[in-house]
């Protein structure tokens, strides 16, 4: 297992880490599984036994029942696995049971803990943008649980460019504890991170967790074209994460993974995730399960580097479009790019030079 420094901290984190929104899911969570403790407990065995050192979940995931199975199998284990958590989402009927207002947060933080069972959070994520809050009230509310010694790091997920720019300069300004990383949707199909997000990551030194790195399955060579998804799966259940704006395009996608996976001998589901390691600025990918196989078989990504060959051949079925200003940027401005566009425009001028 490689690890990898989060953002600009000093921890590190290993590259591929277990999410637990499957663990003891139930109603709407249960789309993506509900495994029962036992075996939500072997898989974390699998997990660390190949090197992860980090578990992701979230006070929201089945209202705290996932936070509870990762406290009952985590006691009495090595405090060097690291557990992260998550607030904003709704956690009861009243008007300050949601968002991410100072009460919020901290209440939220104490029932977490308890929960996990546990003194501290490793890092401690706002789940989502909440446009009605000031943003000096929410990142001094992280850094006043930081002093407290509740939370150790701190982290966005789901913030759009402003919205995380915003939230570090007042970090800055008042000298209070910064994201060290950003949890993202980012694959192969859904790359729209790279107009803003991963720029930003590069620039400010905030680390990239993915999450959903194989799109609920439908980046794992599993379905194609003309395959049908099988009776289980999350999306004959309803559940509609990420969106698929253009179904030609993703099977294109698919049928590029497939092609190297088989040229490896591996999955189109581990080629997906070598191909995330690959890209700048992330520093963690979070794989879910609902058997140990399939565990393992994303585990064994964590040793896969593909070539440029190979990378090649996945960006020519996957470039996304520039949009304004970055086509103005590409045309008038390429020769003054700098390391933190290429996330973007790397792609377009390979493509123009070849």
């Amino acid at each position: 297992m490689e690890y990898r420094l989060l953002g600009r901290s000093g921890l590190k984190v290993s590259l591929l880490s277990l999410g637990t929104m499957n663990f003891a899911g139930e109603g709407f969570f249960g789309m993506v599984g509900g495994l029962p403790i036992k075996d939500a407990a072997r898989l974390v065995d699998i997990a660390v036994d190949h090197g992860v050192n980090l578990l992701d979940t979230s006070n929201a995931y089945t209202t705290g029942k996932s936070e509870e199975a990762v406290g009952q199998i985590l006691k009495g284990r090595s405090d060097q696995i690291l557990v992260g958590t998550k607030v904003r989402f709704g956690m009861g009927p009243g008007p300050n049971e949601k968002g991410l207002s100072r009460f919020h947060i901290m209440h939220e933080c104490e029932a977490s803990l308890k929960r996990l069972q546990r003194d501290h959070i490793d890092i401690y994520y706002l789940h989502e943008w909440d446009g009605l809050t000031p943003v000096e009230e929410m990142m001094e509310a992280l850094d006043t649980l930081v002093k407290h010694g509740k939370v150790r790091y701190t982290a966005c997920s789901n913030f759009s460019g402003w919205h995380m720019m915003k939230a570090l300069m007042a970090a800055d300004r008042h000298n209070w504890q910064r994201f060290v990383a950003q949890q993202i949707h980012y694959t192969i199909e859904a790359r729209e991170a790279e107009y803003e997000l991963l720029p930003i990551a590069l620039d400010q030194g905030v680390g990239v967790q993915i999450w959903s790195p194989i799109a609920g399955g439908l980046l794992s060579g599993k379905f194609r074209r003309d395959t049908k998804p099988d009776a289980d799966s999350r999306f004959l259940a309803g559940w509609k994460e990420p969106p698929i704006r253009d179904e030609d395009r993703l099977w294109r996608i698919v049928d590029a993974l497939v092609k190297v996976g088989e040229g490896r001998g591996v999955s189109a589901a581990q080629v997906t995730l070598a191909w995330a390691a690959s890209r700048p600025g992330v520093a963690n990918i979070i794989v879910g399960a609902r058997t140990e196989a399939q565990l393992k078989d994303n585990l064994a990504s964590a040793s896969l580097v593909l070539s440029a060959d190979e990378l090649k051949l996945l960006d020519d079925a996957s470039l996304p479009p520039l949009i304004y200003p970055y086509w103005h940027q590409f045309t008038n401005a390429s020769d003054r790019l700098g390391p933190c566009d290429m996330p973007l425009h790397a792609g377009h001028l390979a493509r123009r030079k070849a």
